[in-house]
């Protein structure tokens, strides 16, 4: 028991030196300068009706809350991706000419993924010329800013660029997307004749898209659970990583083994050390 409070009191010591060094930790913190890309998959195949009304229609829905949460200084832009891809609407604060880009998205062609990517990073970059998905020079996006893409599809890539080659280049110029699986198993959309199709997604392709850049990957079955998803991307895509100095929680914590060394010191001897 006699060597307790010493030991408390060199560990206070110790932590107070420590402090002396300014020490500095990366933790993900709100800024004001985000810019998030919402890139929605418009394939023939978002008409399917088994996320209530349509799986692009609950789309468009769940879109409209995430923009009306974010902070109003945030920049929002508008990518549809179908055979190809295309701006919709570049990222801008203006809340309604935003939601009235997404109203006017309707279902057509195949799925392009790394396109949609893609020309996600070039409305989020319009200075820089991506010939192609090769990847940038690393931290163009480090100036206290931050960026994102919101990318949500139904399907699989089925033409244009590689999705993870889009990925890479994202991750190289420090934007994290967060990929959105929408569907369920039994999804189903019919043609002129009648025929009915299976629509499935690709899940693996999504994740590892979200792993390359930083970001995550959510599947949502329902309207009420894309609802639920969005909602939560509201509070993660104006994070940004910020360098910030941990003395002060370091002389919080010396304060404590110190007290606490005093405090045992004179319940069991009688003394302060």
């Amino acid at each position: 028991m006699r060597h307790v409070p010493p030991a408390l009191f060199g560990v206070a010591m110790v932590l107070l030196l420590a402090a002396m060094a300014r020490p500095t930790l990366p933790v993900m913190l709100p800024v004001d300068t985000a810019t998030v890309i919402l890139a929605m998959d418009i394939s023939g195949s978002m008409r399917a009706e088994d996320v209530a009304p349509t799986r692009l229609g609950a789309a468009k829905a769940a879109a409209h809350d995430f923009i009306s949460r974010l902070p109003s200084s945030v920049r929002v832009g508008v990518v549809a991706f179908s055979d190809d891809a295309y701006l919709a609407q570049q990222p801008i604060t203006d809340r309604d000419e935003t939601v009235a880009a997404i109203d006017w998205l309707q279902p057509q062609g195949g799925t392009a993924i790394g396109s949609g990517l893609l020309m996600s990073l070039r409305a989020l970059f319009p200075e820089e010329r991506f010939v192609d998905a090769r990847p940038a020079a690393p931290g163009r996006a480090a100036e206290g800013k931050t960026y994102a893409v919101v990318l949500l599809t139904d399907g699989q890539n089925i033409t244009g660029v590689d999705p993870l080659d889009a990925a890479r280049l994202a991750a190289s110029l420090g934007v994290r997307v967060y990929t959105v699986g929408i569907g369920t198993p039994n999804g189903r959309i019919g043609d002129e004749r009648g025929l009915r199709t299976f629509v499935g997604i690709d899940e693996k392709s999504l994740m590892q898209i979200a792993a390359l850049t930083g970001g995550e990957y959510f599947y949502a079955s329902s309207a009420p659970d894309l609802r639920r998803v969005y909602a939560s991307l509201g509070s993660r895509v104006v994070l940004a990583k910020t360098e910030t100095e941990v003395g002060a929680l370091l002389c919080a914590a010396a304060a404590l083994a110190a007290t606490l060394s005093a405090g045992l010191s004179l319940l069991w001897f009688g003394r302060v050390l």
